[in-house]
């Protein structure tokens, strides 16, 4: 910790037994993303960051109060432990890392996201997922309007968001590759979640799908039809859709240390009913 920026802030940063631990108080977000850089980079001595350690080395930042940016664009494996709300655009462009967040997220969680993981003992914002183009996400909880939106998969690689809650509207929107599941837990009663109300049993909000050309979306429970955009279609499970199923699923009980009876009948399947919905409103 030798850099003179570190040196700066020398007083909220202590060494763990993995890694380091953060206080971010009052600091504000440029500075406290310089800082997790700058762990990274120049920690000359590879004691927490060697990259034939065989570990995951741990950043834990407590009291995060809407700091955005965090862990956008990090390369490294490692993982971050957030104690609190961090802001928006959280682990955009993330090449790599799992974040852990003890609390809700803010809007564009994941939002570029290129691989790693996001696990949130909590609510998601807006947009969660936006354009991911590879990586995992897990949301405890709810998530808020357009999670998945642009989402896209390239051979091999391709994104995941699994939400144990309820859906905001535009479910998928755009979605032109990857995978998301809506389990909806706790759904038997009226519930008013991120600002908007769903009845009783429903998961996800309205225009599920919407301009919607690749990829899945798998929800538990049936769907009202007048909930469907125009470019879907329900379709029946197959076998590999259902080892698809339990592989993210039994990843999202474990990680929330939680378990549930599930029929994996119950599942439906949504998918586009063509990879060009819109292709007779352009001339080529």
């Amino acid at each position: 910790m030798a850099d003179s920026f570190l040196k700066s802030f020398k007083n909220i940063i202590k060494k763990s037994k993995n890694g380091f631990i953060i206080n971010a108080e009052n600091i504000a977000y440029k500075d406290l993303n310089r800082i997790i850089r700058e762990l990274v980079k120049n920690d000359k001595d590879h004691t927490y960051f060697s990259e034939d350690s065989g570990r995951s080395e741990i950043i834990e930042i407590q009291k995060v109060l809407g700091q955005r940016y965090i862990g956008d664009g990090i390369q490294e494996n490692i993982k971050i432990v957030l104690k609190g709300t961090p802001g928006n655009d959280l682990a955009a462009f993330m090449d790599g890392p799992q974040i852990e967040i003890f609390g809700n997220a803010q809007d564009a969680s994941g939002n570029t996201m290129n691989s790693g993981k996001i696990i949130i003992h909590g609510n998601a914002g807006d947009i969660t997922g936006y354009s991911m183009r590879g990586g995992e996400i897990y949301v405890r909880n709810d998530v808020g309007y357009r999670s998945g939106i642009h989402m896209k998969s390239y051979r091999e690689k391709f994104p995941v968001i699994v939400i144990g809650g309820r859906a905001g509207d535009f479910l998928g929107e755009y979605m032109a590759g990857g995978i998301v599941i809506v389990l909806g837990l706790n759904t038997n009663d009226f519930c008013r979640s991120n600002s908007f109300i769903f009845k009783k049993n429903e998961a996800v909000g309205n225009f599920v799908g919407t301009g919607m050309h690749g990829g899945v979306i798998y929800i538990y429970g049936d769907i009202f039809e007048n909930k469907l955009g125009k470019e879907i279609i329900k379709s029946e499970l197959e076998g590999s859709d259902k080892a698809v199923l339990e592989k993210y699923i039994s990843n999202y009980f474990n990680y929330f240390s939680l378990h549930y009876n599930l029929d994996y009948n119950k599942f439906i399947k949504l998918e586009p009913y063509s990879k060009r919905p819109y292709g007779n409103l352009y001339a080529y």
